[in-house]
C-alpha cells in the first residue's frame, strides 16, 4: 500500500514589520551621532560600539528582507516558496559579525599601545543614550525570539548591545574618577569578546541551516521514537528533515504499516502531530508494507 500526504497548514508568521523599521531608523541615527562623537573625541569605546551597532542597523534590514520573503507565496519555478531568503540573510549576517568583531579588536590592539585621551563624561552620556535606543529595539523583538532565528539575533543583538552600552558608561566612570585611559581600548576588547560569544550559537545555526541541517529546535532521536510508537507502524527509513526558512521545517519519511484500516486517517493524524509536537510545517509521508518494499529510489537505513 502506497500513500503520500502533505501538510501545508501552520501558523503564518507574525510580522515585524513596524519593529523592523522603528528599530532601524533608531539605530541608524544612533549609529551617526556616536561614531562623529567617538571620533571627534578620540574614544575608541564609542567607535567600536558605533561599529557595532552599524553592524546591527545592516542585520536588521537583512532579517526584515528574510522575514518578507517568508510572507511571500509560492510561484513559478519557486515551488517552496522564497524562505531560503531568510536563511541566507542569516548567514550574511554572521559573516558581517565576525568582521565587525575584527575590526573592533584590531582598533581596540592598537591603542593599547599608544593610548589617548578620552572625555569620560562624553562616554556615560551617550552610552546611556545607546541604553535606551538598544534596549528599546529589543523589547521590539522579544515576543518573536523563540520562534525565528532572525527575530531571535535581532532581539539578542540589541539586548547584547544595551549591555555593551552598559559596559561603556562604567569605562567613562572609570576614566573620569582615576584617569586610566587605558580602560577605553580595553572595554573595546570585552565588546568585542561579548559580541563573539552571545552571538556564536546564531552563527553556527544560521550556518548549519544553509547546509539543510535539521533545525536544532527539532530532537531528531525523539522523532524516530515517536513515529515508531505510533499504532500501525512498523518501521520507518528515509527519513529527512531539513529547514524551509528559519521558522519553517519539512520532513518527508517512509513508513512502513501493518493491519491499518484507514491510511487516509492515519496520515492526517501523523502530520497534524508532526506539526503540534515537533513544529514541522510541511510533511510528506509515503506509506508502504514490510512486504511490498518502497521501490526504486528508497535508500533504507
Amino acid at each position: 500500500m502506497e500513500g503520500h500526504h502533505h501538510d501545508h497548514g501552520g501558523h503564518a508568521p507574525q510580522s515585524f514589520g513596524a519593529a523592523f523599521a522603528i528599530g532601524i531608523a533608531l539605530n541608524t541615527a544612533f549609529v551617526v551621532v556616536e561614531v562623529l562623537i567617538g571620533l571627534r573625541s578620540d574614544s575608541m569605546a564609542l567607535v567600536a560600539d558605533g561599529v557595532h551597532n552599524f553592524a546591527d542597523v545592516i542585520s536588521l534590514v537583512l532579517a526584515w528582507v528574510g522575514c518578507w520573503f517568508q510572507s511571500r507565496k509560492p510561484s513559478g519555478r519557486f515551488t517552496y516558496g522564497y524562505g531560503a531568503v531568510s536563511i541566507q540573510s542569516a548567514v550574511i549576517n554572521a559573516f558581517l559579525l565576525v568582521g565587525g568583531v575584527t575590526l573592533i579588536l584590531w582598533e581596540s590592539i592598537a591603542r593599547l599601545r599608544h593610548p589617548e585621551e578620552v572625555p569620560g563624561g562624553t562616554l556615560m552620556v551617550v552610552a546611556g543614550i545607546g541604553i535606551l535606543i538598544n534596549g528599546a529595539t529589543a523589547l521590539l523583538f522579544m515576543k518573536g525570539s523563540k520562534g525565528d532565528v532572525n527575530i531571535r539575533g535581532a532581539f539578542i543583538h540589541m539586548a547584547a548591545d544595551a549591555g555593551v552600552s552598559l559596559g561603556v558608561v562604567i569605562a567613562g566612570g572609570v576614566v573620569l574618577l582615576t584617569g586610566w585611559t587605558i580602560v577605553d581600548p580595553l572595554v573595546g576588547i570585552a565588546i568585542a569578546v561579548m559580541i563573539l560569544l552571545s552571538s556564536w550559537e546564531l552563527l553556527t545555526e544560521s550556518l548549519n541551516l544553509a547546509l539543510h541541517a535539521a533545525p536544532k529546535s527539532v530532537d531528531l532521536k525523539a522523532l524516530q521514537t515517536w513515529l515508531r510508537s505510533q499504532p500501525g507502524v512498523v518501521g520507518i527509513h528515509d527519513l529527512h528533515v531539513w529547514p524551509l526558512s528559519t521558522n519553517k521545517t519539512a520532513l518527508s519519511a517512509h513508513v512502513e504499516i501493518s493491519g491499518v484500516g484507514d491510511t487516509d486517517a492515519l496520515l492526517h493524524e501523523l502530520s497534524h502531530e508532526l506539526h503540534e509536537h515537533f513544529g514541522i510545517e510541511h510533511a510528506t509521508i509515503q506509506t508502504e508494507t514490510a512486504a511490498g518494499g518502497c521501490g526504486h529510489g528508497c535508500h533504507a537505513a
